[in-house]
């Protein structure tokens, strides 16, 4: 069984087909999926497929370039949220820069603001960092996020920035970028982690894997990705998926047996 530990099923590209995907899910070993916010209106989505689908749990938060209208009235539906009992991170947050118009002082302090609700709550954080490398470790570090814990989603940094999240208990979200001809850096950076601080995660609906690069993204493409990180560690595809499994299990706190999906 695979765990894919961030998608985004809320988005209107699944709106005609969404039911016939949850139901194919289980059918081709995708066991457990963690639908995650980016904005207060598709972490309310994310809430209401939480309720709708057994194999679907949630993430709540707000995504960088989503956080300019935030207030906080927002912060507390988000902590109401938390309390769901298949709501088990707070994310997407953190910083994204690629923009020129990008008001880095506001992220900044929204970031922190999510880094703080996460720990009230008791829950990880999956952290959203895009040309931000610098500040996104240095807010992680001031704020001591070694003592919340959670995902760096879609790593795309150096191997060398890995060992300073490395040093800081994150995990690594590892996606269809693996399996890209000039992807060539994330799989350096696959072969230096240890398996057992690698997840697997689509970001659904984006970042196809090869060969279905360019296309809409599901849940279904992800043995593409198990399989590319079975070639770089050297160890067979389901190794990666019990390994990717517990861990997601782990860092998520969550107790899902395999043969129960």
């Amino acid at each position: 069984m695979i765990f894919d530990t961030h998608a985004h099923y809320d988005d209107e590209v699944f709106d005609a087909d969404r039911a016939s995907i949850m139901r194919c899910l289980c059918e081709n070993k995708i066991g457990a999926v963690v639908n995650v916010g980016a904005s207060m209106k598709s972490t309310r989505a994310t809430m209401e497929l939480i309720e709708r689908y057994d194999m679907i749990y949630g993430a709540v938060g707000v995504h960088p370039s989503e956080v300019y209208e935030l207030t906080e009235t927002d912060m507390e539906l988000l902590k109401r949220y938390s309390k769901h009992p298949k709501v088990c991170a707070i994310g997407e947050i953190g910083l994204d820069y690629h923009y020129e118009d990008t008001n880095k002082e506001l992220q900044k302090r929204w970031f922190i603001r999510q880094l703080d609700l996460a720990r009230e709550v008791g829950l990880p954080v999956i952290i959203h960092s895009r040309d931000a490398a610098k500040d996104t470790m240095d807010i992680l570090q001031q704020e001591h996020a070694e003592h919340i814990g959670g995902i760096i989603h879609c790593y795309s940094y150096s191997k060398e920035q890995a060992k300073e999240y490395l040093e800081l208990g994150f995990y690594f979200g590892i996606g269809g970028v693996i399996t890209f001809k000039n992807g060539k850096k994330l799989k350096e950076t696959v072969e230096m982690l240890p398996m057992d601080k690698i997840v697997l995660e689509t970001d659904c609906p984006y970042l196809s894997p090869e060969p279905h690069r360019g296309t809409r993204n599901s849940s279904l493409h992800l043995p593409y990705v198990v399989q590319a990180i079975a070639d770089i560690k050297g160890i067979t595809r389901k190794e990666v998926c019990d390994i990717t499994w517990e861990n997601a299990c782990r860092v998520y706190g969550l107790s899902i047996a395999k043969e129960d999906c």
